[in-house]
C-alpha cells in the first residue's frame, strides 16, 4: 500500500546555534532545540504524545534519556541508530498514520567538535576494509569519484563546483558554519584530503540541535505556522554492499527515485528546491543524477553550469548544506525545506517554492527520500 499522500505536516521546526557549544551535552542541546520547535509550532510540550530520538555520533541521544530531559510521557517513542532526518521523518510519518500517536518531536542534538570525537578511528563494519583507508566515508567517497571519471570523465573543478555553490548559499545563512567566501580557483589550490577530494568536499564536525514537530494533517490547522504537507516517501537498502554490482555508484537509489516520485505523484521537473544530505560533495552528484535532475554522467557539467545555484533550475541545498553550514546528519536541511516552504528565508528564498525534496543514504546500505509541498 503506498503512502497516503499529504496524511501527516510539519508544523514546527527549530534550530539550535551551530559550531561549538561548550558545557552542553547531545542530549540538552537536542532539548534545547525541541524548545525552539514548540515556540515555532505555538504550542506546549503536552501537545506531543511522539517522541523519535536519533543515537547521536558521540553516543547520546536515546528517547528514554532525552524524554527524562524534557519532561515528556509519550504515548509512543523509538530512538534510531542512524536516523538522519528522513528516516526519522519516516517513523514518525508511520507511527502517526497507524494510529500509534498523533504529533511526533523528533530530536537531534550533538557535540563532537567540542567533545573531540575521533573521525579517524575505523568505523563500525570497517574492520577489513580500515588497513585500506576506508575509515569513514572519506575513502569511499573518492573511490566513487574516481569510477565517475573514469566512466563520464568528470572534472575535479566539476566536483568542486558543487562546494563552491554551496558556500555561496552559506554566506547567505547566518546559521552557518563556514561563511567564508570559496572560489573555485581556491578550492582547486586546496590540499587533498584523500585524493581527489579535497577539505571543501567534506563535512566538518560540528555541534548542534535540531528539532521537527509533525502531526495528522487534520490537526495542522492547531498550530501557528503555515503547514509543510508530506506527498511522498520511499525507501531502499542495499544490505548486500560490496556484492552489490557496481556499489560505489549507489545506482540502487535509482528505486527510491521512481517510488517517491509515484508516492507524490510528481515528475522531478516540478521539484523547487532539492535538499541532499552531503557528508561528501561526491553524493551530491550521485543523487542529481539518480534522482532525474541530470542524466546519467551528466552531473559534473550540470553542476559547473550553475544548476544548482540559487536561481538555477535546481537549487541544491539553500542553507549551505553539510558542507557548509553545518554537521547534522541531514536534519538542517528538513529545517531548510520546511522553511522554504513557508517563504522564510530571507535572501537564499526559491521564489515560490510550493514543492521540495530531501534525500539521505546510509553510505553504502539504504537510501531514503520526502517530497514536502505547501499544499496536500
Amino acid at each position: 500500500m503506498p503512502y497516503p499522500r499529504g496524511a501527516v505536516a510539519v508544523v514546527g521546526v527549530g534550530a539550535t546555534a551551530q559550531g561549538e557549544l561548550a558545557g552542553r551535552s547531545a542530549d540538552e542541546i537536542a532539548v534545547d532545540a525541541f524548545r525552539l520547535a514548540l515556540d515555532d509550532a505555538g504550542v506546549g510540550k503536552h501537545s506531543v504524545d511522539g517522541l523519535i530520538t536519533c543515537r547521536s555520533v558521540v553516543g547520546q541521544g536515546i528517547d528514554t534519556d532525552i524524554g527524562k530531559l524534557a519532561g515528556l510521557n509519550p504515548r509512543y517513542s523509538a530512538t534510531l541508530e542512524y536516523g538522519t532526518c528522513n528516516f526519522s521523518l519516516h517513523l514518525a510519518a508511520m507511527a502517526i498514520t497507524s494510529g500509534l500517536c498523533h504529533t511526533v518531536a523528533m530530536l537531534y542534538g550533538t557535540n563532537p567538535r567540542t567533545n573531540r570525537f575521533d573521525f579517524g578511528r575505523p568505523a563500525p563494519g570497517s574492520d577489513f576494509s580500515a588497513p585500506y583507508g576506508f575509515l569513514h566515508v572519506a575513502g569511499p567517497a573518492a573511490m566513487a569519484f574516481r569510477r565517475h571519471q573514469h566512466l563520464y570523465g568528470t572534472t575535479e573543478e566539476q566536483l568542486g563546483c558543487v562546494a563552491v555553490a554551496q558556500r555561496e548559499h552559506a554566506l547567505l545563512n547566518p546559521l552557518a558554519v563556514f561563511r567564508e567566501p570559496l572560489t573555485i580557483q581556491a578550492y582547486l589550490t586546496a590540499p587533498y584530503i584523500v585524493a581527489p577530494l579535497r577539505r571543501p568536499d567534506l563535512t566538518m564536525i560540528s555541534d548542534g540541535g535540531a528539532a521537527v514537530i509533525v502531526t495528522a494533517a487534520d490537526r495542522a490547522a492547531d498550530f501557528a505556522k503555515r503547514p509543510a504537507y508530506l506527498l511522498g516517501i520511499a525507501q531502499q537498502t542495499a544490505l548486500r554492499e560490496l556484492e552489490n554490482d557496481d556499489n560505489l555508484m549507489r545506482p540502487w537509489i535509482a528505486d527510491v527515485a521512481s517510488r517517491v516520485y509515484a508516492a507524490a505523484g510528481v515528475v522531478p521537473a516540478d521539484i523547487d528546491a532539492l535538499y541532499i544530505q552531503d557528508p561528501t560533495s561526491v553524493w551530491v552528484l550521485q543523487m542529481l543524477e539518480m534522482y532525474g535532475f541530470c542524466g546519467i554522467g551528466e552531473s559534473g557539467p550540470f553542476v559547473a553550469e550553475g544548476h544548482a545555484r540559487l536561481g538555477g533550475s535546481i537549487p541544491v541545498n539553500t542553507n549551505g548544506g553539510q558542507l557548509s553550514e553545518s554537521y547534522m546528519w541531514g536534519w538542517l536541511h528538513l529545517v531548510e525545506a520546511v522553511r522554504q516552504l513557508r517563504g522564510e528565508c530571507g535572501p537564499r528564498q526559491v521564489p515560490g517554492a510550493r514543492l521540495v525534496q530531501h534525500c539521505s543514504t546510509k553510505t553504502f546500505q539504504k537510501a531514503a527520500a520526502s517530497i514536502l509541498g505547501s499544499e496536500r
